[in-house]
């Protein structure tokens, strides 16, 4: 390969993980890595040797100053791109959502370097729709994003969503509770979390039989606003209960639980997949592309999750749910088997090879 790979990424975890992975697939096969990414990502840059800040932007306003003001910050940031390009000279660019990652990839187009972009979602977000048109070549994390688009379907490539090694590692076969058996519900809401959790899923797990409370053992990421709050909660309950801001160990307690009742980023909806674990999914309500939503729906058209749009989540509908579930193993097991069955734990190499072809399209 003649010169590095250039992952632009940013923002959130969800987008920076795959990127770590496909990062990690690369060097197996002795490719140089770079990162470009806004400064809200640079504190993960200690998992990318050579970082690049490139100023960015999100839409998070209609009227014309906000208008003005992010396509300004995007343009500034494709001049900066444009130029860090001239001294990187990448083999190839790939993107993986959000704004962040529109200047660098822009920019590589421009310059006439070939181009990647994996849509993780569902549903094709905004950054994306407007990158897809220019790029060379298209992952997608879930089969039939294109189906109404032959154009971009002729160049997309179902990769799947990589996932990192630490949740390949920590995968194991499911097994369900019956009888008396200690419960284990993990409760998360993505990378910064979600109040949503902390103020419905405790007033849940509080209706519930003393019987089934007994059993319960929750883990549960809320806010550091929220943690002691919800402590008390469980703790008046009589329910085993460790709630924490943030869990380094995410994979682990995903594979050690019999529920997870979380968002459905792609991130979180590949790894459940990977893990193979039966899920309560609360899409994010107000995006505007609805991703979560889409996301959600392929693990319940599998069997693997019940959606539950946050309008209807309430302590009563959780409570019912959860009551069903834990009184039925049986159903449990064949929701983890849904699950698994749309698990691709080869995609970080899936996207690899995409890259190397992309890269050496005469090889």
């Amino acid at each position: 390969m003649n010169g590095p790979v250039l992952v632009a990424a940013g923002g959130t975890g969800g987008h920076l993980f795959p990127a770590e992975s496909l990062s990690a697939a690369l060097r197996k096969r002795g490719v140089e890595i770079a990162l470009a990414t806004d400064m809200r990502a640079e504190k993960f840059g200690d998992h990318f040797p050579n970082v690049h800040v490139i100023p960015s932007a999100t839409f998070r306003g209609r009227d014309p100053i906000s208008l003005t003001r992010t396509f300004g910050m995007l343009g500034f940031g494709a001049i900066r791109a444009f130029a860090m390009l001239a001294r990187v000279k990448p083999a190839v660019v790939v993107g993986f959502g959000g704004y962040p990652t529109v200047p660098p990839v822009f920019a590589a187009a421009l310059r006439g370097i070939p181009t990647i972009i994996h849509e993780q979602n569902g549903v094709m977000g905004r950054a994306n729709k407007f990158l897809a048109p220019r790029v060379t070549a298209i992952a997608t994390g879930f089969p039939g994003v294109f189906a109404s688009d032959t154009a971009l379907a002729a160049k997309a490539t179902h990769t799947g969503n990589p996932v990192r090694p630490a949740v390949i590692a920590a995968a194991k076969p499911y097994a369900a509770a019956s009888g008396n058996d200690p419960f284990r519900v993990l409760v998360f809401g993505g990378s910064q979390g979600a109040r949503v959790m902390a103020d419905i899923v405790p007033d849940a797990i509080a209706k519930l039989e003393p019987h089934l409370q007994m059993r319960l053992k929750v883990v549960q990421q809320a806010r550091a606003e929220d943690t002691e709050r919800v402590r008390a909660i469980y703790a008046k309950a009589q329910v085993e209960a460790q709630i924490e801001p943030f869990f380094s160990d995410l994979p682990s307690k995903m594979a050690d639980a019999h529920l997870v009742i979380s968002r459905s980023g792609a991130s979180t909806v590949a790894e459940l997949a990977a893990i193979g674990r039966p899920s309560i999914l609360v899409p994010l309500p107000h995006a505007l592309d609805q991703d979560q939503a889409a996301n959600a729906g392929f693990l319940q058209r599998a069997g693997g999750a019940i959606p539950i749009a946050q309008a209807s989540f309430t302590p009563d509908r959780v409570a019912a749910e959860l009551a069903a579930l834990a009184a039925d193993p049986a159903r449990l097991s064949k929701m983890a088997q849904g699950a698994k069955s749309l698990a691709i734990l080869d995609a970080a190499e899936k996207l690899a090879e995409l890259v190397m072809r992309v890269a050496n399209p005469a090889a």
